[in-house]
């Protein structure tokens, strides 16, 4: 296995672009990386492992400033103060995350339900069969079949 690699190896392997990476480096999401003779960048292993981390809260939609504010923690290194701060970091974005999961988790039960009654509906079975919560959309529906009704009579 390679010990290192040169930017556009590390840009494949996390999936990231070049310019994000110089970028990441830039701003204090990585630290600086070593540097070949001729100014080449080589990632190491623990670089990748950083970047992979990074690509972790990045997609758990924590922001870039936090995101900062971790990066400088590490640097402290394991100091009790820096374990502390991190892991509160950690554990208030946890929850973040949670909630949003629960919110997802919520929406996605109204659209299964909403699917099994348009499902009903067309295999031409009563509404009345599909047990659900009445959404402003359901309601409004509703109204609308019986204002149809009511026309057809």
């Amino acid at each position: 296995m390679t010990t290192s690699m040169t930017i556009q190896q590390a840009a494949a392997a996390t999936g990231l672009s070049v310019h994000t990476l110089r970028y990441y480096e830039r701003i204090g999401l990585l630290d600086p990386v070593p540097r070949l003779v001729n100014s080449h960048r080589l990632f190491r292993a623990e670089d990748l492992r950083w970047i992979g981390f990074l690509l972790k809260l990045r997609s758990t939609g924590l922001p870039v400033r936090d995101m900062l504010h971790y990066a400088e923690l590490r640097r402290q290194g394991d100091t009790p103060e820096s374990v502390s701060a991190r892991k509160a970091l950690l554990e208030q974005h946890t929850q973040s995350v949670e909630q949003t999961l629960a919110e997802l988790q919520s929406n996605l039960a109204v659209l299964h339900k909403k699917i099994a009654m348009y499902e009903t509906m067309q295999a031409g079975l009563p509404a009345s069969v599909i047990p659900s919560t009445p959404t402003n959309e359901d309601a409004s529906h509703e109204r609308h079949q019986a204002n149809t009704v009511r026309l057809n009579n």
